[in-house]
């Protein structure tokens, strides 16, 4: 925080937050985006689960594997050099119990070179996490709509509408940040209540369908960039149609093929 070629760090994130600096978070899967996303100064890259979805064209984030989670976050972390890199665990991957979640966590700091994990859940997962942080490894919380328990809720509804979601959301969110979270993304939650949320606890929130009460934001690259279009949440902002200008790119390239347009005398070798 305020040298912009010094690394981003888990404490600088409550430092921002105590500075009133608004964090903002991208996802990224591959490289090239990393790179990009690192040159233009965003603060974290989280390398989401979302891939399942965005990039391997599955209906949910559910079958994901640690190996492919691995593969994506190494070629993510190799390209940035500033931002904090965040890995999410995969189903299954901290679930089972708080000795394979901590090995699981200890792949992502040991084998691709991410600064910490996330893990969705509030209380249910609480000594995991704590065992996690307490071996050293820094994690995110992700409380609200959990995608990876859709199944449990029927699908991808708003969170902490109902009195006794609200006191859930808010007592996890304490026991996040007194279990040693750096900090947690918010998902899908009244702004209102987010808002109260974050005000109530130290350690940052980063939002994605919260509000703008939220100390940061995070969206899937792949939504902002107009690339994914299966559907469009409520809370997507496209600053771009990418999809469009690829499609229109790629149908003047095979025009110009058919019409022997390409390659030209210039493009060739003599």
């Amino acid at each position: 925080m305020g040298n912009p070629t010094k690394p981003v760090t888990t404490q600088d994130f409550i430092r921002m937050k105590q500075a009133g600096r608004a964090i903002a978070v991208l996802t990224a899967y591959d490289f090239p985006t990393a790179r990009i996303l690192d040159e233009i100064g965003i603060d974290a890259v989280l390398v989401g689960d979302s891939a399942n979805m965005v990039f391997y064209g599955e209906p949910s984030t559910l079958s994901i594997t640690v190996d492919q989670m691995i593969y994506h976050t190494r070629a993510v972390a190799r390209a940035v050099k500033r931002a904090l890199v965040i890995a999410d665990m995969p189903f299954m991957s901290y679930q089972v119990n708080a000795d394979e979640a901590l090995r699981n966590a200890g792949r992502f700091l040991k084998e691709t070179g991410a600064t910490a994990v996330k893990m969705e859940g509030g209380l249910p997962i609480l000594p995991t996490i704590r065992r996690t942080i307490e071996a050293g490894i820094p994690v995110m919380g992700h409380i609200g709509l959990v995608p990876q328990s859709i199944h449990r809720f029927g699908g991808y509804g708003v969170r902490g509408r109902t009195a006794e979601e609200r006191t859930f959301l808010k007592e996890s969110a304490i026991a996040l940040e007194d279990a040693g979270c750096f900090s947690m993304v918010l998902e899908a939650i009244p702004a209102d209540f987010a808002s109260e949320i974050s005000q109530s606890i130290k350690i940052p929130t980063i939002g994605i369908g919260a509000g703008v009460g939220c100390d940061g934001q995070v969206l899937v690259t792949n939504d902002l960039l107009g690339l994914f279009e299966d559907f469009q949440p409520k809370f997507v902002r496209r600053y771009a149609e990418l999809a469009q200008t690829m499609r229109e790119a790629f149908a003047r390239y095979v025009q110009d093929v058919r019409d022997r347009k390409f390659p030209s005398d210039d493009e060739s070798y003599s």
